[in-house]
């Protein structure tokens, strides 16, 4: 038996004002209650260091290698028939300087065949260090 046939219940609703209410106290709270400190600036003393001399810079031999297949060792023309011929040429370069440090200036453009064949002519001439120049900051063509 239904006696409360006309009388509809109604849905329990949350009321989110007094919650709303409640944190802005407490937010107004914590902003009074807090210490604004400043923070000083922290007082560092650098260590200081002596500059050594300057290092010599090593023996050079410029070998540049340019796109269409030339050679050229310390700004001179050297031709390239092989590897021993060219090993000769360096050697003829390095007599009388010590340690030398073969660089390689590759033209962008140039074949990687040409390069490696530097590197063999380095290592039949028993110079062992060999480095690679390169430039920085300049646009590439496409």
């Amino acid at each position: 038996m239904n006696f409360r046939r006309g009388v509809r219940r109604e849905e329990p609703e949350i009321n989110f004002i007094p919650l709303i209410d409640l944190l802005l106290v407490i937010l107004i709270f914590l902003m009074v209650t807090t210490t604004y400190s400043k923070f000083s600036e922290l007082q560092v003393n650098l260590p200081s260091a002596a500059v050594d001399p300057a290092v010599e810079r090593p023996v050079e031999i410029a070998v540049s290698v340019g796109a269409d297949g030339r050679y050229a060792i310390d700004g001179a023309t050297a031709a390239f028939r092989d590897p021993a011929g060219f090993a000769q040429a360096l050697a003829r370069s390095a007599q009388g300087r010590k340690e030398p440090t073969v660089v390689i200036y590759a033209d962008a453009g140039a074949s990687h065949q040409a390069v490696v064949n530097v590197l063999e002519a380095a290592r039949l001439a028993g110079l062992g260090k060999v480095s690679f120049a390169t430039q920085t900051g300049a646009a590439r063509k496409p």
